[in-house]
């Protein structure tokens, strides 16, 4: 718990329920804290769908506006949408901010059935205006449910389960989105009863979505002395300013604004690439919309699975560099596809042709990436936000987000004016996307450490880590182990939620590859103090200054790798780092950690044989472990007890 103007604040270490972390994502379900608010923001997310998926399909396929070119629909409809998110959204975080959550998810509610009763209206009128200016309206509802949604999380969810509350939200977000295009689309095609159908349905998923509401537990205000500024452009910069101030988490949200311009760009294109490109009907763009759906709900639910329930940001990489090569080939894959006989392709005359599988399978594991990328980041976000400014954290993401997908709203739109076809601008954002990820992940060299980290504990290794409770979530502390291998430091990243600077010798700085990566890591490099008293008394200054920042710290006591697999002798510097410490007034706790099962691999050094000589040594998938014991205070602190407690744990296997 913190404090904060007087109020206990629950924390994602602390979550408000107090009980242990479920066993899976599907437990939360189950929960009173989780299932309300999944199951609503579920029928806001399927209502918004719905909503604009019909009224998509009814102006490109059904009716004829002079001023609205069929193309031009989907594009025109998704940034009038994304408009609100920029004007509102920084009054939305400041609001969630100052104010009980649940209150306000209410409130939200509320104001949805009203909107959906004016456009249940509009669709039994077809009145295009009236639909529009609530096109509007439901993006300011869901301008103000977004800071919400993600701010209420790590108040009821622990690090644990974090990972997993995210992707089962955004696997609920997308299923949400494939149930209301799908009968959105389906509904507005119906003969003569289409158009009330469609308002039927909108009013009703609105009503549904206030019932469950009612059912959400409360969720304290996290900053109820904030005073709202109303101003919407200064409080926008202030956000942004705020944002800016944790330079992990402003990146991060550069990187989710970047995925929703890329997402942006296929879905509001998908009516007419339907249309234009693979020669289907309406039901064939509800399947593209079926398709992206169930990719991201999947990639989004395999994010716990991949990241042992940690925010396993390693993961991004990897869906980025599946984002460019599905992009880019389904450019390729819906090439100069051949138009029906009967001039359109029904859905099922559309599967019936194994040219447009090509395409499908592209679609769906473009989109299985795309939550691959997304649900790590937005995790990270609210793990590193402090509490009490993480829903204006959220909104300035709201803010980016909205500024990113205005911008691909219109540079799509001017490339359609140019002459570019639709697989052409897919083809372009694919490449770009491969150019802003490289971009990105140099800026912050932390989410591809963790991918190498994550490689290398899942394809080189079979890893298993206990203990993992013992790492701290926040605050400083020294990890100490025993050093077996090049890639210890790699392995000690991937079990850890949080970045780690170690000390190294700085002799494995001129390793190959080894070397670049440890740089990379920000690795502080050492060396005997009578060989080199500068980069001796430097290593030392750094480490203190790491544990004062409250970052962690990782240290080999022993001085260097084994060669026969025996713990040797620790060292005393962990005693000067202590004292340094103890000197700052930093309360600097010292974890003792043990690898196990890998002296003798590919990594390690064997007696006079030297490391990475026999690739094939002990085979790929070797199972390795390492345990992590409990926090050890520092005044407690010696290098005997710590060599006796890493031995200890060393003696678990």
């Amino acid at each position: 718990m913190t404090q904060h103007n007087g109020t206990t604040v629950p924390t994602a270490a602390a979550p408000a329920h107090g009980g242990p972390d479920e066993p899976n994502q599907f437990a939360l379900l189950r929960q009173r804290r989780f299932a309300p608010f999944f199951w609503t923001q579920f029928s806001g997310a399927a209502n918004d769908n719905l909503f604009k998926f019909a009224f998509t399909v009814m102006v490109t396929y059904q009716i004829s506006v002079s001023w609205l070119e069929p193309a031009m629909a989907g594009i025109v409809i998704g940034a009038l949408f994304i408009l609100p998110f920029l004007l509102f959204s920084a009054t939305a975080g400041q609001l969630t901010d100052k104010f009980e959550k649940t209150t306000l998810i209410r409130v939200v509610k509320n104001l949805e059935i009203v909107i959906m009763a004016i456009a249940a209206w509009g669709f039994v009128v077809a009145n295009v205006p009236v639909l529009l200016a609530c096109v509007f309206l439901m993006g300011m509802h869901s301008t103000f449910f977004g800071p919400v949604k993600f701010a209420y999380l790590p108040q009821v969810l622990n690090d644990r389960e974090l990972t997993g509350g995210n992707g089962m939200v955004e696997m609920g977000t997308f299923v949400a989105i494939l149930l209301g295009n799908v009968v959105g689309g389906l509904l507005v095609a119906l003969p003569q009863v289409g158009h009330a159908s469609v308002a039927i349905a909108c009013i009703a998923l609105a009503v549904a979505g206030r019932a469950v509401a009612q059912f959400i537990p409360r969720a304290p205000a996290t900053d109820p002395g904030l005073k709202i500024n109303w101003n919407p452009v200064t409080e926008t910069c202030r956000n942004l300013r705020l944002a800016h101030g944790n330079i992990v988490v402003f990146r991060s949200l550069l990187g989710i604004s970047w995925m929703w311009f890329f997402g942006a760009v296929f879905l509001s294109n998908f009516p007419a690439f339907a249309k234009e490109v693979l020669h289907g009907n309406e039901q064939v763009a509800s399947l593209l919309l079926v398709v992206f759906s169930v990719g991201v709900g999947t990639g989004s639910l395999l994010c716990e699975k991949l990241s042992h329930r940690q925010v396993e940001i390693g993961l991004v990489p990897l869906g980025a560099l599946g984002m460019t090569v599905f992009a880019v080939d389904l450019y390729f894959a819906s090439r100069a596809l051949p138009a029906p006989v009967g001039g359109i392709y029904t859905l099922g005359s559309f599967l019936a042709q194994p040219a447009h599988w090509r395409a499908m399978g592209d679609l769906l594991l473009l989109s299985l990436c795309a939550g691959l990328y997304s649900v790590p980041m937005y995790a990270l976000i609210q793990l590193r936000s402090a509490p009490t400014h993480r829903a204006r954290i959220i909104a300035a993401n709201n803010i980016m987000n909205a500024l990113f997908m205005i911008a691909s709203a219109l540079i799509a739109g001017a490339l359609l004016k140019s002459g570019f076809s639709i697989p052409q601008i897919f083809l372009i954002v694919g490449l770009a996307n491969a150019v802003v990820a490289g971009y990105i992940f140099l800026l912050m060299p932390e989410y591809l450490l963790r991918f190498i980290a994550w490689v290398l504990t899942r394809i080189v290794y079979r890893f298993k880590v206990t203990g993992e409770q013992n790492i701290p979530s926040e605050g400083p502390a020294v990890l100490v182990a025993n050093h077996v291998s090049f890639v210890d430091a790699v392995l000690l990243m991937a079990a850890s939620p949080r970045p780690i600077r170690f000390i190294m010798d700085s002799r494995i700085f001129q390793v190959p590859v080894l070397g670049w990566l440890f740089r990379l890591a920000k690795c502080i490099p050492v060396a005997p103090q009578k060989d080199d008293p500068v980069t001796y008394q430097r290593a030392f200054d750094e480490a203190a200054k790491v544990l004062r920042e409250g970052d962690l710290l990782g240290i080999f006591p022993e001085g260097g790798i084994t060669r026969d697999g025996q713990l040797q002798p620790f060292k005393g510097g962990v005693m000067k780092i202590l004292e340094q410490a103890q000197a700052d007034g930093v309360d600097t706790p010292v974890v003792p950690m043990a690898l196990t099962n890998l002296w003798g691999s590919f990594f390690s050094r064997i007696e006079k044989k030297g490391a990475m000589t026999h690739p094939f040594r002990r085979g790929m998938f070797n199972r390795v472990g390492l345990n992590v014991g409990e926090p050890v205070p520092a005044a407690q602190v010696t290098p005997a007890l710590l060599q006796e407690r890493v031995a200890g744990l060393l003696a678990r296997g």
